[in-house]
């Protein structure tokens, strides 16, 4: 009888035991249970926090292209309107220039009209001497400008001291043969020197400096001072003129 009882009491305290042990695994399950969700959770806001951030770069870098490509789309745009624009110009100047004869008896000399008006889109002046056997021959007057004033040529005189007025509605290279022939063609009666006809005997400065061409072909351009000699050994050329806001 006290066998069967101390048996009893040693299998009790070994189902004691076993249950102690097994609520010691049951906590420790749940711990680990427990921190397992907690690793997952972390984990799952490492991967969130990583993918809003990734989102953001590539909004970013999504905004920095955009940006590119709107100053490149400017640039090009700005780019096809300037060149639209010079090429309208070019085109326009290389268009013939539609003229009207003002006066019958005034036509194109050279392709040189007389307008109406005086032009002033290019407006220089050059001046001319001329030396005939030694002594100064004046420019006349109005070469260039119809008798009844109804019409300018491009290239005229106001008065005798020498000053060419080239009054144009484009700008163009004129010579001393435009006004030349101007002189000759239309208004000889003013006085056109027949020596002008002649190549030889003459010398020729150009601003003060020797020019040994054909004198016909000497470019008339803002200030030039054109100095013209027949026969005249002796002649200073000009080197100034008082141009007086011309």
């Amino acid at each position: 009888m006290a066998k069967l009882t101390s048996n009893n009491k040693q299998r009790s305290q070994s189902a004691t035991s076993r249950q102690s042990v097994g609520s010691k695994q049951s906590g420790q399950n749940g711990a680990n249970a427990q921190g397992v969700r907690a690793q997952g959770k972390q984990t799952t806001r490492r991967s969130a926090q990583r993918a809003a951030k990734q989102q953001k770069q590539e909004e970013l870098q999504l905004a920095r292209r955009s940006g590119r490509i709107t100053l490149f789309s400017f640039l090009g745009v700005g780019i096809v309107i300037i060149a639209a624009i010079v090429g309208v110009v070019i085109y326009n100047q290389k268009q013939p220039q539609t003229e009207t004869i003002v006066n019958p008896s005034y036509p194109p000399v050279d392709s040189i009209y007389c307008d109406s008006l005086e032009q002033l889109a290019y407006h220089i002046h050059t001046h001319l001497s001329i030396y005939i056997n030694g002594t100064l021959s004046p420019i006349p007057q109005n070469v260039g400008i119809a008798s009844d004033g109804s019409c300018y040529y491009w290239l005229h005189t106001h008065d005798t001291t020498g000053v060419i007025h080239i009054e144009s509605p484009t700008q163009k290279d004129y010579t001393l043969g435009n006004f030349f022939d101007e002189w000759s063609t239309n208004f000889s009666s003013l006085g056109y020197p027949s020596q002008l006809a002649l190549t030889a005997g003459w010398q020729i400065w150009v601003d003060g400096k020797p020019y040994t061409g054909d004198f016909h072909n000497i470019p008339l351009t803002a200030h030039k001072l054109i100095t013209m000699a027949y026969n005249s050994p002796g002649v200073k050329p000009d080197t100034t003129y008082a141009w007086n806001g011309l």
